[in-house]
């Protein structure tokens, strides 16, 4: 599949794309995590279906997009990804969220319920940050200001990838310090009080009518099993997949078994007219 990357104007800045576009059917736009970019989701996009198109995106900040004023929120994320799809025109839209991609698709799910045909949600959650976490971003806030970018990394690495791909695949550990270290901390920072404040969106999961796949690493410490159940007996119509081999970042642990969940979603999501 031919993928190209794009430069479009959101919300006053400049955005990177990898895009790949023309056919008729479903849009899948893939919202990457924290602190990464678009490349995170090259293998799931190389991995759709030829009637299908596909965008993955650097969220402002991040990647090759720009800033702008430098203060994120979740609903400024938000923001930029309708109206990212709304500069595209694209229509039969199914988001592709994880970690703080899944916060900013399900804010999006709430404030322009009509606007999407599918979710896929991974290794996320719709709860706001408890009183400890947002202890954890402002320590990690500190560090960062205060020169232990490398510290800062490190201990990230632990938890988003699991001991396997650690120790086994060095390729994928190289290229996600290559993303942070690529970051300025400003970035980092403004990043981690977006998450911090982000709201609670619990309350709107009984009102998803389409569709939504939820993904887990079955090693991911930060989305537990009970947090899976939570999002599967909320949400009407959902299902649920977990990739073996893989902590926080399963679509580039285990590709394979990610995109074989992913592409069973998505054709069953098209079969059904979406």
């Amino acid at each position: 599949m031919y993928v190209e990357t794009k430069r479009i104007t959101v919300n006053g800045c400049l955005v990177s794309c990898l895009y790949h576009g023309g056919a008729d059917g479903i849009t899948v736009v893939f919202i990457h995590g924290f602190p990464f970019g678009k490349e995170m989701w090259r293998p799931q996009l190389e991995a759709l279906p030829l009637d299908m198109n596909g965008i993955a995106y650097d969220i402002r900040g991040f990647g090759e997009s720009e800033a702008g004023h430098g203060f994120f929120s979740i609903d400024l994320f938000a923001d930029d990804l309708f109206n990212l799809i709304e500069e595209f025109r694209l229509e039969k839209v199914v988001l592709c969220g994880i970690s703080m991609g899944g916060y900013i698709a399900l804010r999006a799910a709430e404030r322009f319920p009509d606007r999407f045909s599918g979710l896929i949600l991974c290794d996320t959650n719709a709860a706001a940050d408890t009183n400890e976490s947002k202890l954890k971003r402002f320590s990690a806030i500190q560090k960062l200001q205060s020169g232990s970018r490398e510290e800062f990394t490190e201990t990230f690495l632990k938890q988003v990838l699991s001991v396997k791909t650690r120790e086994e695949k060095p390729d994928i550990v190289l290229s996600i310090k290559k993303m942070i270290n690529a970051l300025p901390v400003n970035t980092l920072c403004a990043a981690q009080l977006a998450m911090a404040s982000r709201t609670d969106t619990s309350g709107i999961l009984s009102d998803i009518a389409v569709p939504v796949l939820i993904i887990r690493g079955k090693d991911d410490p930060l989305m537990t099993a009970a947090q899976a159940e939570y999002f599967l007996s909320e949400i009407r119509k959902s299902t649920f997949s977990e990739i073996s081999e893989s902590a926080h970042l399963p679509n580039l642990e285990n590709p394979v078994a990610f995109n074989k969940v992913m592409k069973e979603f998505l054709l069953n999501l098209q079969h059904a007219g979406a």
